[in-house]
């Protein structure tokens, strides 16, 4: 006897087909729900966006392609917790494939649990193994309790070899990452991972939060306190703040533009365009007095195509300037001392973050362009006790074992480890270049005849009086300028040539052809 009944319970046939897709399409509305109208009004009421907006102000329109929306929490509750709190897909980013996390926070806080882990670890998989671009969108409140208490913890999805890295032999694919609200836990610790973080100013980013932090060791300090923008910065933990979500993306697709898709691959060339300013202008912003400042994003503005420039930690060991830029429509990575700030001396930090930044490039197969104003590294107790000593062994490790082109340009002074630390000859540079306004030496002028005539001065002073000394001074200092000129380098060849500043550009520009053999 057969029967038209349109039951569930019935046997195969199209009627059963339709009720199971009225299920999954009710199902598939209840994952995109987040935490529902009321988690959803005070998300947006703490001026965070949801994080289907946020994937919708990354990607190419029509282009998302999520997974693993129906996942649920191992430990379910009354209130439902779609996707585990984190959204996971692909999508296009300008015309180029990129994987997204995006934690939904919206819902418990977007706190993580084994599930959310487990959806997460399965996109950068998929991303490290087919070679794109993973972008992180963090804003999660920790860990949550207590699916991760106890012996849960333990056994949590997180496999290092592949949630921090690709597995050896596999290519390294660019990571950026979003601070778009509180980040702690998984959230900060994806930040550590990236090769560009960027946050809105009210965003946080530590490894615990105020929450944890305040009964763990009894300080109580707020979001902003512990990892807002200036702290964040501080560290080297934010490379960039914006002050809108979209001004975050936006950064985001700034960032991936200059990288190739990983780093197997070409960075992708532009078309060229002219500098934001003459080139000629060089010789009027740097002046000649060694004490005198003048800030080195000018000098960037004249030597990168127009509106090229992307900082990179600007606020993190401030005494050194990176960028990414491009140079006629080249990508490469601009490394410059800041004279107006501790005159461009480097310290800990600046030696951390260049060093950062020059894998950085090296990774991805970006030329590295050395701009020298440097009279040399912080020295004295706070130095020592920073590392500056471990830092600054890295660094130059780091410069002379990168395989990318490496460009150098002496504009003023370069002095004593300072110079090695900008990309000095035994770095080994592929060029290296000088103005006639370059001073190089074992110490600036002002150290160096104190040092090493110490006695001498000394005698002057107490024998022939202040006059006496202060001619002698000069004597010596005018002496140590003239054999710190660039002439006898270039004569020995420890330079491949003085340059014009205003031919600064052009010549970087060919040098970079050169070392690459044509390539585009």
């Amino acid at each position: 006897m057969t029967s038209n009944s349109t039951t569930a319970g019935d046997g195969p046939g199209e009627a059963t087909m339709a009720r199971r897709l009225e299920v999954l399409r009710a199902r598939q509305e209840a994952a995109h729900a987040s935490g529902g109208p009321e988690g959803l009004r005070r998300h947006r009421e703490s001026g965070r966006l949801p994080v289907r907006e946020r994937v919708d102000l990354l990607l190419d329109p029509g282009t998302w392609f999520e997974i693993g929306a129906l996942a649920l929490p191992e430990l379910r509750r009354e209130k439902p917790i779609p996707g585990d709190a984190v959204v996971t897909g692909f999508g296009l980013l300008d015309g180029r494939r990129v994987g997204v996390i995006g934690i939904d926070s919206s819902v418990v806080a977007g706190t993580t649990a084994p599930i959310s882990m487990r959806k997460q670890g399965r996109l950068i998989e998929h991303a490290q193994r087919h070679g794109f671009p993973l972008v992180l969108l963090c804003d999660a409140d920790g860990g949550r309790m207590p699916d991760v208490s106890g012996w849960r913890f333990s056994g949590l999805p997180l496999d290092f070899t592949t949630f921090l890295k690709p597995r050896p032999g596999e290519p390294v694919v660019p990571r950026a990452a979003a601070v778009l609200g509180p980040s702690y836990g998984d959230s900060a610790l994806h930040a550590s991972t990236a090769h560009f973080v960027v946050m809105v100013r009210g965003g946080s980013i530590a490894l615990s939060g105020p929450s944890v932090v305040e009964p763990a060791i009894g300080e109580k300090v707020t979001d902003a306190e512990l990892g807002g923008p200036a702290a964040a910065t501080e560290a080297g933990n934010a490379h960039l703040v914006v002050e809108t979500e979209g001004d975050a993306m936006d950064a985001i697709a700034a960032f991936l533009s200059y990288l190739p898709q990983n780093s197997s691959q070409r960075a992708p060339v532009a078309p060229p365009l002219p500098p934001l300013r003459d080139p000629r202008d060089l010789e009027s912003i740097v002046p000649l007095g060694a004490r005198s400042g003048y800030d080195m994003r000018d000098v960037f503005a004249c030597l990168a195509d127009e509106a090229s420039v992307l900082p990179w930690a600007d606020d993190w060991g401030g005494s050194l300037l990176c960028a990414l830029a491009r140079i006629e429509g080249r990508p490469v990575g601009l490394i410059g001392n800041q004279p107006i700030v501790r005159a461009g001396a480097l310290d800990p930090a600046a030696l951390a973050k260049e060093r950062t930044f020059v894998q950085l490039c090296d990774t991805f197969g970006l030329p590295l362009v050395f701009l020298h104003d440097v009279p040399g590294l912080m020295i004295g107790t706070q130095a020592e006790r920073g590392g500056i000593l471990r830092g600054y062994e890295e660094l130059v490790s780091a410069i002379a074992e990168a395989t990318v082109p490496k460009i150098g340009v002496v504009l003023r002074k370069a002095y004593g480890g300072g110079h090695f630390a900008m990309g000095g000859r035994p770095t080994k540079p592929d060029f290296l270049y000088a103005w006639p306004s370059a001073e190089l030496g074992f110490m600036a002028p002002e150290t160096g005849i104190r040092t090493i005539h110490r006695r001498r001065l000394e005698r002057v002073l107490a024998e022939e009086g202040p006059e006496a000394h202060a001619a002698l001074v000069e004597q010596l200092t005018a002496e140590w300028v003239s054999e710190a000129e660039p002439w006898e380098a270039a004569a020995h060849l420890s330079l491949d040539d003085i340059i014009e500043p205003a031919r600064t550009r052009e010549v970087v520009a060919a040098s970079i052809d050169i070392t690459l053999g044509g390539q585009t």
